[in-house]
């Protein structure tokens, strides 16, 4: 996009401005990262004994388990939150006032709602009705409940980005309302949302962190353990981080390749002889 479109072009005047800002602010970071550097060293916090853990066997295979715990509840909790925001959003769009109304109310409850106070309802609240369910169900749920509102609205929006001549096609050949929406509008809903959908999962992923709360042997509990028992409190949780961040930019890479990839689709022209 054209960025004159947005604004207007910068003049000579506000460029240099610009340029100068940009430096100054480029050696205020560089100052606050090379202070923080000295202190770091100061305290002995960059000897690299300290950082040697980091390349143990034993204790990389310990943050791995902890990835591949947390892994498990994201793509869980994805699988689940779709197929939830799916129904919800179907409710919603529902023409009748019994289901989309409840669906609405759903809808806008858990979106309002921290997750971390879903999270404790699912840890005090059922026991206290009675219910007991494991941990790993207990940040599952949580995330479903808060993620699946989201999804619904995602689902919603792609819905009604379909044209209405879709459907109105659908029904002109004979299919009920629901067999359109099966086989016509949401498949093609499917393929528009999907890089807005593995978005939505980069966040389950981070959410899913909370399992530190419910005490679930996840990426950041593991972090928090190897902290404590090692004492190095800053190089276990800069390692942790360093996981996250190449985990999320794995999947965020994958969104950009599946909007890439729906953007680039083009019609085929035939050629005459």
């Amino acid at each position: 996009m054209n960025e004159d479109v947005l604004f207007d072009a910068l003049g000579p005047r506000a460029k240099a401005r610009l340029r100068i800002v940009s430096v100054l602010c480029g050696l205020v970071l560089t100052a606050i990262v090379v202070a923080l550097l000295v202190q770091l060293g100061i305290s002995g916090q960059l000897d690299p004994d300290r950082w040697a853990m980091l390349a143990d066997g034993a204790i990389l295979r310990f943050l791995l388990q902890g990835l591949w715990m947390t892994l498990l509840v994201g793509l869980v909790s994805t699988a689940f939150s779709v197929v939830l925001g799916v129904f919800l959003a179907l409710g919603r769009l529902s023409r009748t006032r019994w289901l989309g109304i409840p669906s609405a109310t759903v809808i806008e409850f858990f979106r309002a709602m921290p997750l971390l106070l879903i999270l404790f309802f699912f840890m005090f609240g059922l026991p206290l009705l009675g219910v007991r369910i494991p941990l790993f169900w207990q940040l599952v749920c949580a995330i479903v409940a808060h993620a699946g509102a989201i999804f619904a609205e995602i689902v919603r929006a792609g819905i009604l980005a379909i044209g209405r001549g879709q459907s109105e096609a659908g029904k002109a050949i004979g299919l009920r309302h629901w067999e359109v929406m099966a086989f016509i509008v949401l498949p093609q809903a499917a393929r528009a949302l999907t890089p807005a959908l593995v978005s939505q999962m980069v966040r389950v992923i981070k959410e899913s962190s909370l399992g530190y709360v419910v005490g679930l042997a996840e990426l950041l509990n593991n972090g928090k353990v190897l902290s404590e028992f090692s004492g190095n409190f800053i190089q276990a949780y800069v390692g942790v981080g360093v996981i996250y961040i190449l985990v999320n930019i794995a999947l965020s890479r994958l969104a950009e390749r599946l909007a890439e990839g729906k953007g680039s689709v083009k019609p085929r022209v035939q050629e005459r002889a």
